[in-house]
């Protein structure tokens, strides 16, 4: 027996159980409470777990052992058993159209989310595992059931002035926090190439945000740019501080100087310069990292887990990291989280 096979049969557990307690009780009840009319809520049960094809059977065996139910009642043509036989019948075929009409809608939302999951895809890009001196591990886990992606968005680029990062959340939720994150992307990936410094990015990114977005919409970000020399230059638009992880050392916060507004809200930005150990890691991270919280209200200790991202290779170390979340969590993501953990590899 196959796996799908065996799937199936676990889809006609419960309706086949219900059938059976039912006519166990018709016949333990006898003709003075008769229950053959309600044989069929087998095959009601049996739509919202299966297939229409599965349901029918479902249905059509109720209504055979509707009609069998004559032998045990004592009551073939009459009155009664007539009556609870039509009904029994009605609520099969009812069974029947209302688990076509759930399969229609369910094709029609798996192909939208095919869609929907090209067009993520397309906007977050696959990033190469070494950029430049970076080695590179990216993570996204989306709040929303069925969906890659939402308002979080990360990129990186090798511009000639420098590896540069961006990592941002834009306010809100659903199809216009995609749609903002989508323009700011693409923004990104035109101007980190063109433009010599990262207030001057942060510039051009502020003015698409302020374009196209509404006038409560705003995108916190944090640009950085790795340079060959072993240094880094951050802008900090109201976003997180990445965390800096050493072999020989605890995390820490990456100074990125004092947050400005951010990108729709006509931020003045300007630039910090610092320095990373080769072989350190920085981990940049979205809300959903920080503020996740256990049933007691507890946000997740960061610090406290940021020491295991200096073990294994960089997925492994996401993974352990997303692992800790989870179970913090209780299993249930409430918000969207965007990782990007970078490691300063030699040469």
């Amino acid at each position: 027996m196959t796996n799908q096979q065996s799937w199936h049969l676990r889809e006609l557990l419960w309706p086949t159980v219900l059938l059976a307690t039912v006519v166990g009780l018709d016949i333990a009840l006898g003709p003075d409470v008769p229950l053959n009319g309600s044989y069929a809520l087998a095959a009601v049960l049996a739509a919202a777990l299966t297939s229409p094809r599965r349901t029918a059977v479902m249905g059509g065996l109720a209504v055979v052992l509707s009609v069998a139910s004559a032998t045990w009642n004592d009551s073939f043509l009459t009155t009664g058993w007539s009556v609870r036989l039509m009904l029994c019948t009605g609520l099969a075929v009812l069974a029947f159209v209302l688990a076509r009409i759930r399969d229609t809608k369910e094709a029609a939302l798996r192909h939208m989310t095919v869609v929907a999951n090209t067009a993520q895809r397309a906007l977050l890009r696959a990033i190469p595992r070494e950029v430049g001196p970076l080695a590179v591990a990216t993570r996204y886990v989306s709040a929303t059931h069925e969906a890659l992606v939402g308002g979080d968005l990360y990129e990186v680029a090798a511009s000639p002035y420098g590896v540069r990062v961006l990592v941002g959340d834009v306010r809100g939720k659903g199809l216009d926090a995609v749609q903002l994150a989508g323009t700011v992307l693409g923004a990104f990936r035109k101007s980190a190439y063109e433009e010599p410094s990262l207030p001057a990015l942060a510039s051009d990114l502020d003015a698409v945000v302020t374009a196209v977005g509404g006038d409560e919409d705003f995108v916190t970000a944090l640009v950085a740019e790795f340079h060959d020399d072993g240094t880094a230059t951050f802008v900090n638009l109201a976003h997180h501080e990445p965390v800096l992880v050493t072999a020989d050392g605890a995390p820490s916060f990456v100074a990125t100087g004092e947050p400005v507004p951010p990108l729709g809200m006509g931020p003045t930005a300007e630039s910090v310069t610092t320095s990373w150990p080769v072989g350190a890691r920085m981990l940049f991270y979205t809300d959903g990292l920080v503020e996740a919280r256990d049933r007691s209200g507890i946000f997740f200790d960061l610090p406290g887990n940021a020491s295991a991202l200096m073990q294994g290779d960089l997925e492994e170390a996401l993974d352990r990291l997303l692992g800790a979340l989870r179970e913090h969590g209780g299993a249930t993501v409430r918000d969207d989280v965007a990782l990007l953990l970078l490691e300063h590899r030699p040469g």
